[in-house]
């Protein structure tokens, strides 16, 4: 496997990781013009049985530039969401790059990692036919309850993830105001870094939540892995997401999630079975959701089991086996050997 990627100051420009031939060039806002460049310098004359693109927010418009025969996978797509994180001029960019997605990949197979992301990609008129819904996997080996790691003692509510302003975090911390209102003692653990934390600590002080609320900052992989095995709720409310990977782990440890009924994570989460989904930016709604789960114990660990016997329906290697499947289907149509 040769990977095309972007750089950082220091990075290698080249380097061998776990088999794969890896190439670095551009940087964070560089790289969808600095991997052409680099391509018809460096690659466009290897002998590659499928290309790969990865469709992350800015297309790479490899239709227009790459060999055949090419492929994407594809997360979500930023569409309107963009005007929720970035400025207003690179949100406008961000939606014209995604407009000529339907014309320009209409015939590429892609691998969508959820039934929302496939059906925003038909929507932008790629075709259905060609579209495998592949969802990411979770480590159940790894990731699995521990009856020597029990709950904590106070009922916890727990985020896990970058903290980005369209990850709307802002919702949980107003949904934990009212069920302070409502006289719950419950607190909640933000773990994560990210350019909103600033933002998210001055509203933390201003709803009086700072007995409440603790802001973890980065988390290590095993930190991670108990407080997913220790909170009582998970809590994700994105207004889209391609899977919503956290929601897994933490069903794969029994912790049921309270998300936004959005994109990808109506796919990750079954309403009322591994979890509640809720209309997304009502905070009503949301604390009342929250309410339940921690107020019904016999629910909530209903709730836990039914969530670590969905997750069990995802790993790593049945996601692996069906890419693999792919794309010998990809590279047989176009007549490559494999």
């Amino acid at each position: 496997m040769t990977l095309l990627v972007s750089g950082w100051p220091g990075a290698e420009a080249r380097v061998q990781l776990d088999g794969m031939d890896v190439h670095r060039t551009g940087g964070r806002y560089t790289f969808s013009v600095a991997a052409v460049r680099y391509y018809r310098r460096k690659l466009r004359h290897e002998r590659f049985d499928v290309m790969v693109e990865d469709l992350n927010k800015i297309p790479l418009f490899t239709p227009l530039w790459a060999e055949r025969p090419l492929a994407l996978i594809v997360h979500h797509l930023f569409g309107r969401t963009a005007f929720q994180e970035a400025s207003l001029p690179v949100a406008v960019g961000c939606v014209l790059a995604e407009r000529p997605l339907g014309r320009l990949y209409r015939g590429a197979p892609a691998m969508a990692v959820s039934e929302s992301t496939k059906a925003d990609l038909v929507a932008r008129g790629l075709a259905e036919r060609h579209i495998a819904v592949i969802p990411n996997g979770v480590n159940l080996d790894y990731y699995r309850p521990d009856p020597e790691v029990p709950r904590f003692e106070t009922p916890t509510l727990l985020y896990l993830g970058r903290l980005k302003r369209y990850k709307r975090v802002d919702l949980v911390l107003h949904a934990m105001a009212q069920l302070r209102r409502r006289g719950r003692d419950v607190r909640l653990l933000i773990g994560g870094t990210g350019d909103h934390a600033s933002r998210l600590e001055a509203l933390r002080r201003r709803l009086g939540l700072e007995d409440a609320v603790e802001l973890l900052g980065f988390v290590p992989t095993e930190e991670k892995r108990r407080l997913f095995r220790r909170a009582w709720v998970h809590v994700l409310t994105s207004p889209k997401e391609g899977w919503g990977i956290t929601n897994l782990e933490a069903a794969a440890c029994c912790t049921p999630t309270v998300a936004s009924d959005a994109p990808g994570l109506r796919d990750s989460v079954v309403d009322g079975e591994t979890g509640l989904l809720v209309p997304h930016g009502d905070v009503a709604a949301l604390t009342d959701a929250l309410d339940r789960l921690l107020g019904d114990d016999d629910l909530r660990t209903r709730m836990g089991g039914e969530a670590r016997r969905f997750a069990e329906r995802f790993t790593w290697d049945r996601s692996a086996e069906a890419t693999l499947a792919f794309l010998d289907r990809v590279a047989t149509a176009a007549g490559q050997p494999v």
